[in-house]
């Protein structure tokens, strides 16, 4: 009996950190002097400064970080260099917060990089410090960093034709003016992809740019997965938007989605104008008949 319990807690271990495989779900883009990191709806970016790591120095780099005095300050141990570790927080919502996660790290010439996670609800610490130690150690594939033009992308492990008009405005975030927008992201776990999703939901339901007019379940089909979609229908008439000048719309179509694709856990958020390029016969522009069809 001893020896099946060791045999099920070594099957256990293996297929645990096989989950937590961290450079399957990871995409990065380089960016005047940052990097961008997504994973797991967590916002990621890693910068390094020339201040050095001691207290003349860590007190700019707090400075640029809006970190305070207050602020409690602690090392991390499952990061490999000389660290210090700082988390806030910040309400968005009744019922929804925005953790901010800082690593001070201290490099080998003394300098200090900064990895900054930002992830709205649960957060995770074991993958935060691993993908620190991968940053740190330069050890992030090329394969994992996307271009900064885009004509296609990799969309949890297929390819996807864009052409030439779209564009990131955030890493995993695609624009295709008149042809819809996008974002989504790679999870640990399908109930963390559901609560991203929800997340975002309640972001945009927290929103006074516009209001929800609907709201309903709708059955789709997803990356050739069946599938329920959150839809929701935000209308911007008679308020001053920002969003809807640009845009010339008047109300934006939302669906909100979380599924296994590929075996991937995913997250995804995908949005049209009322005014872009909609097909009568699917009812949705080029971009998201990409990666859906309507039941």
């Amino acid at each position: 009996m001893k020896f099946l319990n060791i045999l099920t807690i070594f099957f256990f271990s293996i297929a645990f950190s096989q989950e937590n495989n961290i450079l399957d779900r990871l995409s990065a883009l380089d960016n005047n002097g940052k990097t961008w990191y997504n994973i797991d709806g967590y916002s990621v970016t890693s910068e390094t400064f020339n201040n050095s790591f001691d207290e003349k120095g860590l007190l700019k780099v707090y400075k640029k970080h809006q970190i305070s005095n207050s602020d409690i300050k602690t090392k991390d141990d499952k990061i490999n260099p000389n660290n210090l570790f700082v988390t806030k927080q910040q309400k968005i919502s009744d019922n929804l917060f925005q953790t901010n996660n800082y690593y001070f790290i201290e490099n080998p010439n003394k300098t200090v990089t900064v990895v900054w996670f930002i992830k709205n609800g649960k957060t995770d610490k074991e993958t935060e410090e691993k993908l620190v130690n991968l940053i740190i150690e330069n050890k992030i594939p090329k394969e994992n960093f996307v271009p900064m033009k885009i004509n296609t992308i990799d969309f949890a492990g297929k390819k996807i034709e864009l052409g030439n008009s779209c564009y990131w405005t955030f890493l995993n975030t695609v624009q295709c003016p008149y042809m819809g927008e996008m974002n989504w992201s790679i999870h640990r776990t399908l109930d963390d992809a559901k609560e991203a999703i929800e997340n975002q939901l309640n972001i945009t339901k927290s929103k006074k740019g516009g209001k929800i007019i609907s709201e309903e379940i709708v059955d789709v089909n997803f990356e050739d997965v069946p599938t329920k979609a959150k839809k929701v229908i935000y209308d911007f008439t008679g308020l001053t938007s920002a969003l809807s000048k640009m845009s010339g719309g008047k109300s934006l179509t939302i669906y909100y989605i979380a599924e296994n694709i590929r075996n991937r856990n995913v997250s995804c958020v995908m949005s049209f104008w009322n005014n872009d390029q909609i097909n009568p016969e699917t009812k949705l522009p080029p971009l998201l008949e990409k990666m859906m069809k309507l039941n």
